[in-house]
């Protein structure tokens, strides 16, 4: 399960990417707010494995 967060994150920069670059503002601010969730889950994570 853990590394399927990963996989999303990764899969998230790589849309947050094509957003940026070619899709226009509507689909570069939705991926823009999707990698952020993406990375405060990571960071959570982070932090509970540290702690476990």
């Amino acid at each position: 399960m853990g590394n399927l967060l990963y996989y999303v994150a990764v899969i998230l920069i790589v849309l947050w990417l094509v957003g940026f670059l070619g899709f226009g503002q509507a689909v570069g601010n939705f991926i823009h707010i999707l990698l952020v969730l993406a990375i405060v889950a990571v960071l959570l994570r982070v932090v509970r494995g540290a702690s476990a």
